[in-house]
């Protein structure tokens, strides 16, 4: 099959079309052939070597973390999938590998692809719709009524995560630019600030959660927007001493995360708020949750671009300017 492989870690490194051997199958396994893949700024630290620590793929490897496509093979274990299955996943760590014509993966991380969709639409939600309702729904708990200030609307997660905390009955304010203030209105933000003209901290106070997703200066500065109570959910890092425990780090790896993070977790104690790294796990039963509000038209997919799958390398490129709309 076709495959692009990144041959070595480098921000200025092209990934390389190559013809590698078709993925095993094993016991709990699908055998996916991929329709569709999207590209997230994942990919890209990846491949600058931005998460060697503790995602230590070992070069040469096949990038991506979104498909979707139809199941063309099961292993002898599979219970919740048959052959001509039309599905979407984000493929588990050490598992991802959708720049490619095929990929195996555990029937677990996958779910049915929503009907309403296309296959390009389908694989611009796993990472993105997971991300967003890991933070808003299992580490914020969002309920109704409640203030959420979601960063960096327009982008990937921005608009999933609009919509999902609109869903959930929370009053939702972002950030974008100018000239996206009419979209992430239309995904349902309450108050939107253009960052180029305003602070967002002059403007929001007493909010209930926040979720995280640029520097440590504006997470900074989140932290203070926060009533006393408060969550902020970082999806960019600092890695905290709890993540370190999820994935069983080694001491030295702990040693650093609790380094790295220590500011922001003292910032946090003092507000008498609290600050957790977030770093997304596939989970095929939620992406079947988020597949039955995508086809109830609760959530619509905002796909910016298409492009073909020789173009793989120039999507990459686009991603990295930070100009996307959605996916």
């Amino acid at each position: 099959m076709k495959a692009y492989l990144l041959n070595r870690y480098g921000k200025k490194e092209k990934l390389h079309l190559t013809n590698v051997a078709e993925p095993t199958v094993a016991k709990n396994d699908v055998l996916v052939q991929i329709y569709a893949s999207s590209i997230n700024l994942l990919d890209s630290k990846i491949k600058a070597g931005e998460f060697k620590l503790f995602l230590p793929y070992k070069p040469t490897f096949i990038l991506g973390h979104d498909v979707a496509g139809v199941v063309v093979k099961i292993g002898a274990g599979v219970k919740q999938f048959k052959v001509g299955d039309e599905v979407y996943a984000r493929p588990s760590d050490h598992r991802i590998g959708t720049f490619a014509e095929y990929i195996s993966i555990n029937e677990n991380d996958v779910a049915i692809k929503p009907k309403n969709i296309s296959m390009e639409e389908a694989a611009s939600i796993p990472l993105v719709g997971l991300t967003a309702w890991q933070a808003l729904v299992e580490k914020a708990n969002l309920k109704k009524g409640q203030k959420v200030f979601i960063q960096a609307g327009s982008g990937g997660v921005g608009t999933f995560a609009i919509q999902l905390a609109k869903h959930l009955g929370a009053t939702v304010a972002t950030t974008t630019s100018t000239t996206n203030v009419d979209l992430v209105k239309s995904l349902g933000a309450d108050i939107v600030i253009d960052y180029k003209k305003e602070d967002f901290e002059t403007k929001l106070k007493d909010y209930d959660v926040v979720l995280n997703s640029q520097d440590s200066k504006t997470l900074e500065k989140s932290l203070r927007i926060l009533k006393p109570g408060g969550k902020l959910i970082s999806i960019s890092g600092p890695p905290d001493p709890d993540f370190a425990e999820e994935i069983k780090a080694s001491w030295f790896l702990k040693f650093i995360f609790k380094m790295i993070s220590s500011s922001a977790r003292k910032k946090a104690k003092q507000l008498k708020v609290s600050f957790s790294f977030l770093f997304m796990k596939a989970n095929g039963n939620q992406l079947n949750e988020i597949t039955k509000l995508i086809d109830a038209g609760v959530i619509r997919p905002v796909v910016d671009k298409v492009f073909s799958f020789e173009q793989t390398n120039e999507a990459l490129s686009y991603v990295e300017t930070g100009r996307a709309k959605g996916k």
